[in-house]
């Protein structure tokens, strides 16, 4: 079966990647001004969270469709505008490339087209990363809207073979075995918890959390058993991306600072037994609801994110600014 792409199918070579990145940088720079041509970060805007494109300077600012992108894949997920956009952020103008939703591996996509875009950052120049995605929260500590600064992660798809350096290495990008121990950067995690301090609404019960990431392939939601597995190997979250993303950019070299965003709290109690007396009497559609509840659905996500969206625009773009 093709790969989910207007544009080609899956690179089949460390050189193909190569060159397809710096083909998709050249049309990228023939479609904005000089200025932009070496953005210093890139924000990689997950679901619901396409509104930090507010907090970019209007006056100048240059959007691109990534269906007009050599070699982009396409983003089908409510919530993903689907546009790269260069503009300044924050008084210090700090030149940004906003990635307006990302691509999935359970869109149907390899891991090479999910992880494409980060291969054109680093092309372009980019030093510094900042991933943000929408989450399950696991840790009973986390509450739906507070935020996760990730210091690691679980990455369950790579563990089983499906990792986005398998294969030969891509040399011209980094080593064949790149460490990850570092894939957090320090500095970084602690500029955004002294952001935090400055910029918390003293209004809102919204908290700032270290945690790790599991990312899971998906599409379904993961099971109460599945939860409960995750949170036995010390995940906080758990989520459909990121990791993917992180990997490439630490074998690129690129700094990294991972956000979460809490939107749902997972279910981790067992499901009532069938012979539980407590059963005794319930209809149909009242053992639906039971087994419905805490239930997590994508409309929720989003609005979840539509919620906190200003906090976690304020401190993306005052970490930014602070670079």
């Amino acid at each position: 079966m093709a790969a989910v792409t207007d544009h080609a199918e899956a690179p089949k070579s460390p050189a193909e990647v190569f060159q397809m990145a710096h083909e998709a940088v050249d049309f990228i720079r023939t479609k904005i001004p000089a200025e932009f041509h070496r953005p210093r970060v890139a924000i990689v805007c997950g679901s619901g969270l396409g509104g930090i494109a507010n907090t970019v300077r209007d006056d100048e600012k240059h959007a691109i469709n990534y269906s007009d992108i050599p070699y982009f894949p396409k983003t089908t997920v409510q919530g993903h505008a689907g546009q790269l956009l260069f503009a300044y952020m924050g008084d210090a103008k700090v030149p940004v490339v906003l990635l307006l939703g990302r691509a999935h591996f359970y869109e149907g996509h390899s891991m090479e087209l999910v992880t494409f875009a980060t291969r054109v950052c680093k092309v372009l120049g980019v030093e510094t990363m900042i991933v943000t995605n929408a989450a399950g929260g696991l840790n009973p500590d986390y509450s739906v809207g507070d935020i996760v600064v990730l210091s690691d992660h679980l990455n369950l798809a790579g563990l089983v073979g499906f990792h986005p350096l398998r294969g030969p290495n891509a040399d011209d990008f980094g080593v064949r075995f790149p460490p990850l121990s570092d894939a957090y950067d320090l500095e970084l995690r602690q500029k955004a918890y002294q952001v935090w301090d400055r910029i918390r609404p003293t209004h809102s019960h919204r908290r700032l959390h270290e945690g790790v990431y599991a990312f899971v392939c998906g599409p379904s939601y993961e099971t109460r058993a599945e939860c409960r597995l995750l949170r036995g190997l010390g995940a906080d979250t758990v989520g459909m991306s990121t990791v993917p993303e992180i990997i490439v950019a630490r074998h690129s070299g690129i700094r990294i600072l991972a956000l979460s965003l809490v939107t749902n709290s997972a279910v981790l109690e067992p499901v009532a037994r069938g012979n539980d007396t407590k059963l005794h009497g319930l209809t149909r559609a009242e053992m639906v609801a039971k087994l419905s509840e805490g239930m997590a659905n994508h409309e929720e996500v989003l609005e979840a994110g539509r919620q906190a969206a200003g906090d976690m625009q304020s401190l993306v773009q005052q970490i930014v600014s602070d670079l």
